[in-house]
């Protein structure tokens, strides 16, 4: 089956909102290479972009990969409070739902708290503190039965 890892865009601050990401899901970065690294393969790069994020990725359970990376200024601003894609998380749990709800939402804004659903699932969805939309949802396995 194929695997969905989202990949998010930043305004130069990707290392900081990784380390935050880091912090709630756990785990270790499987990539971080910064512009100045395409140095080493003859591609220039401006040396106010060096120490920005090319690719960081984050493994989050047993399949999945958050990654991301930092726009060039050449390339324009990313738009972070216009995004309108969403990072779906479905969890095993309740309890794992409310803990990454509560460490992904710190410092953003709560659209929807966590909740029963009338569809029967607990669910929740919030813009953190660096513009990026998030759904956190547990569907319990009674979900959907009659």
């Amino acid at each position: 089956m194929a695997t969905i890892n989202p990949h998010i865009n930043f305004n130069g601050n990707a290392e900081e909102a990784f380390t935050f990401y880091k912090s709630v899901f756990g785990g270790a970065f499987t990539k971080l290479m910064r512009f100045k690294d395409l140095a080493n393969l003859g591609i220039p790069v401006d040396e106010k972009e060096a120490n920005k994020v090319f690719n960081i990725a984050l493994p989050i359970g047993k399949t999945n990969m958050l990654m991301g990376n930092d726009v060039p200024e050449s390339m324009g601003r990313t738009n972070e409070n216009e995004n309108r894609s969403k990072i779906v998380i479905v969890t095993e749990s309740k309890e794992e739902a409310d803990k990454l709800f509560d460490g992904l939402s710190e410092g953003g804004q709560i659209e929807g708290p966590m909740g029963d659903t009338p569809w029967g699932s607990y669910f929740g969805c919030f813009r953190d503190k660096y513009g990026i939309e998030w759904i956190i949802e547990y569907a319990r396995e009674e979900a959907g039965k009659s």
